[in-house]
């Protein structure tokens, strides 16, 4: 694996770390962060959902910021969480910060993405109830999947967002810059909002970022790449480092 060199384009805060773990494998990573975290301002009807968290059979978080942004508030307005509502997240490193926090999170073994959620066997036995209501924490425009499917199945469905997620401001040329003064030969994106962000900070020098492989953690993003032109996708079938180095053992290194 020692000869991968890879783009690593996830929030600021995690990047470095990232970069640690691979280094240790003997794999370079530079990043270049496509995704910036803006909390939103705290409103009345914030205030209102979380003081009524209790009247939640489920809450479902989707993200680390989201993780993070939701126990900030669990702190500010309940001495200790809870006990009504079980705990969810789309994958293992939100679910660890719920854990952390001392809440009894599950989440899917196989899988970071919604489907996955959708399928988790504990996640229909804390719906099986009367009326179930579920409350989503999310980024401001995330993704309509869970809402829908769960509102399908009969579930009353509220969704408190937290942030917005935004591109970082970069000269032109930054990112095709990166790529050769680093000598790259993969990219890799977290989330179908950092693909698209990667998209635009390409502009017109996307077509020589679709000769390299390219990192991606569902079958979901996966599509989207196809669909935006990508020719060498590989599917890690998670957002974790450990889904990445499993997908870089199985995948052979391009030169750029």
């Amino acid at each position: 694996m020692t000869g991968w060199r890879l783009l690593l384009t996830r929030p600021a805060e995690e990047c470095g770390a990232v970069a640690a773990v691979l280094a240790e494998a003997g794999i370079h990573g530079a990043s270049l962060p496509l995704l910036a975290i803006e909390p939103l301002p705290e409103t009345a009807e914030q205030r209102a959902t979380i003081l009524e968290l209790d009247r939640y059979c489920a809450v479902i978080v989707v993200s680390k910021p989201a993780a993070r942004l939701g126990i900030e508030l669990l702190d500010r307005y309940w001495p200790q969480p809870p006990l009504g509502p079980a705990w969810f997240s789309v994958g293992a490193a939100t679910g660890a910060i719920l854990a952390d926090y001392g809440l009894d999170a599950s989440w899917p073994e196989r899988g970071d993405d919604s489907e996955a959620l959708l399928a988790l066997p504990r996640l229909s036995e804390a719906l099986a109830r009367p009326d179930p209501k579920v409350l989503i924490l999310r980024g401001e425009g995330g993704r309509e999947l869970l809402a829908e499917t769960l509102r399908a199945r009969g579930v009353q469905v509220d969704i408190l967002e937290l942030y917005r997620r935004y591109l970082p401001d970069y000269p032109a040329g930054t990112l095709a810059a990166t790529l050769r003064s680093e000598r790259l030969n993969g990219l890799v994106v977290s989330s179908g909002q950092g693909l698209l962000s990667l998209r635009e900070l390409a502009a017109d020098t996307w077509p020589e970022m679709l000769e390299l492989p390219l990192f991606v953690p569902s079958p979901r993003v996966a599509e989207m790449a196809r669909q935006l032109g990508a020719k060498r996708i590989v599917d890690c079938r998670g957002a974790s480092v450990a889904a990445l180095l499993a997908a870089l053992r199985e995948t052979a290194v391009t030169a750029f």
